[in-house]
């Protein structure tokens, strides 16, 4: 029994950095009219980083957010499932411009949140910022 005890410890152990990893970040800077605005994103790249998202997240650093990067440019739909906090939604282009702003997501809605065709990436950040920082369309 102490056996089958220190084995399953052992594997609950090496499953632990897995469960609990970060993703990976990296600056981001949005041009909205003269002014910058810096940001410290999570990249959600694979598949399940994208689809878990901020989900289960009860507070987000006014100057954090994720940024999902789908590789391509392509239709986006995004949501609120199981997100705790308010969030604003920046679609871009390939080029980086911002093409469509989703001001104040409702945490735990399932209504899909439409960014249109062309969308190369979203950036997730506190709800109410955008608008703020004065971020919509055009911004870089």
């Amino acid at each position: 029994m102490i056996r089958f005890i220190s084995s399953a410890f052992a594997s609950l152990v090496l499953f632990l950095p897995a469960a609990f990893a970060q993703l990976e970040t990296g600056p981001l800077t949005i041009l909205s009219g003269d002014t910058e605005h810096s940001f410290t994103v999570e990249l959600a790249n694979d598949p399940e980083e994208v689809q878990t998202g901020l989900m289960n997240r009860e507070e987000l650093a006014a100057d954090a957010g994720m940024l999902f990067d789908f590789g391509q440019p392509r239709e986006a739909n995004m949501w609120m499932k199981n997100t705790l906090i308010p969030l604003d939604m920046i679609f871009t282009d390939e080029t980086g411009t911002v093409v469509r702003v989703h001001s104040n997501a409702i945490p735990g809605d399932l209504t899909p949140i439409p960014g249109g065709d062309g969308i190369y990436t979203v950036l997730e950040i506190n709800g109410g910022l955008a608008d703020r920082y004065g971020i919509a369309e055009g911004s870089e």
